[in-house]
């Protein structure tokens, strides 16, 4: 079964060809499909910024590592008992990557994202096919294509990050990075209720999509004071959420210092295992009382992420496509930064999803 995989550990962005890790396709087999399960035959896989991670070694180095876990596909085979949510051989569908197990006393008590077997189904997505349990997969709506559909899981992010916001009507609101995450994130929290949305961002194309797309003023970090802007955005109160969604160190340093007294701050990325940042306890936490919390996975958020879809201005994530044969061209470019979203189409299934 061909499936996109890291095939030499190495940043992606290595300027050095000896050393810079690579992408290929490879020939996988295909998981057995248990009495509980449910075979995708997968049509798209957009590429996350989680994946360049897993090229560096972050969970591991021993390849071939399969990569995907933003997909969608249609309903190719169902276990005996794949049947309590009503799906159907031929549905059109998206998911959640992670299986949580329900048995562990974290998934008994409410925390999913800590289950204790969330690695069983840990399985690539960036393939021909994928096998899930049932309680991973989600129809999609008629309204929602294919295309758009693997855009699901990034957008259950924005809906978890959000959810950790805890955000009221009529909080102002700061997001940095304006990527995949933080640019879904702006138009999540701008259906929140958010005020004086603002996105932090160097570049200058995602800060004009943030803006056509809820943003009531931008900050360029490189060429602005973002302490004075923030000031002048918030008549000098601060923000009331601060959402870090780049996942740079250099970038989160200052965030807590444009948040107003008694706000939250998300850090809602992937950061260097080795990064530490200084924090000053009696400014911070003493005399602002700042709640700072952070994001692993989305538990509880499929379901409304699914409901939002077709709400969500989204064509601008989908216009660059890649066949899986040219999964490396896929992620050089995705590493370039050239467009908001890539996106590996595994199989051509358009006209069997419409």
């Amino acid at each position: 079964m061909k499936t996109v995989a890291v095939t030499r550990i190495g940043s992606l962005r290595d300027p050095d060809p000896s050393s810079r890790g690579e992408i290929g396709v490879v020939d996988l087999p295909a998981q057995d499909l248990g009495p509980e399960d449910v075979r995708i035959r997968v049509a798209y896989a957009a590429i996350c910024g989680s994946d360049p991670h897993l090229a560096e070694g972050f969970f591991g180095t021993d390849v071939p590592i399969g990569l995907g876990h933003e997909i969608s596909g249609v309903v190719e085979a169902l276990g005996e008992r794949a049947t309590r949510g009503g799906l159907r051989i031929g549905d059109r569908v998206s998911g959640n990557f992670i299986r949580f197990c329900g048995a562990c006393r974290a998934c008994q008590t409410g925390s999913q994202q800590f289950c204790e077997n969330i690695q069983e189904y840990n399985r690539p997505g960036m393939a021909e096919t994928v096998t899930w349990h049932e309680s991973q997969v989600q129809r999609l709506p008629d309204e929602v294509s294919l295309l758009t559909g693997c855009l699901l899981e990034p957008t259950s992010v924005a809906v978890r990050i959000a959810d950790k916001t805890r955000i009221r009507v009529g909080d102002r609101v700061a997001i940095c990075g304006g990527g995949p995450i933080g640019q879904l994130a702006l138009q999540v929290l701008d259906r929140s209720g958010a005020t004086s949305l603002t996105l932090i961002e160097p570049i200058a194309e995602r800060r004009e999509m943030a803006l056509r797309h809820g943003a009531s003023h931008v900050i360029d970090p490189t060429s602005e004071d973002q302490s004075l802007r923030a000031e002048e955005i918030t008549a000098g109160h601060g923000f009331d959420v601060v959402v870090d969604a780049s996942g740079s160190p250099r970038a989160v340093r200052g965030l807590l210092d444009i948040a107003a007294k008694g706000a939250t701050v998300v850090y809602g990325a992937m950061y260097p295992e080795d990064f530490e940042m200084p924090l000053n306890l009696s400014d911070h936490l003493y005399l602002k009382e700042l709640t700072l919390t952070g994001v692993f996975v989305s538990p509880y958020a499929f379901p409304r992420a699914l409901q939002l879809l077709p709400q969500l201005a989204l064509d601008e994530f989908t216009g660059a496509v890649f066949d899986i044969d040219d999964a490396a061209e896929a992620f050089r470019v995705h590493v370039s930064g050239a467009h908001p979203k890539v996106i590996i189409r595994c199989n051509d299934l358009d006209e069997v999803a419409r």
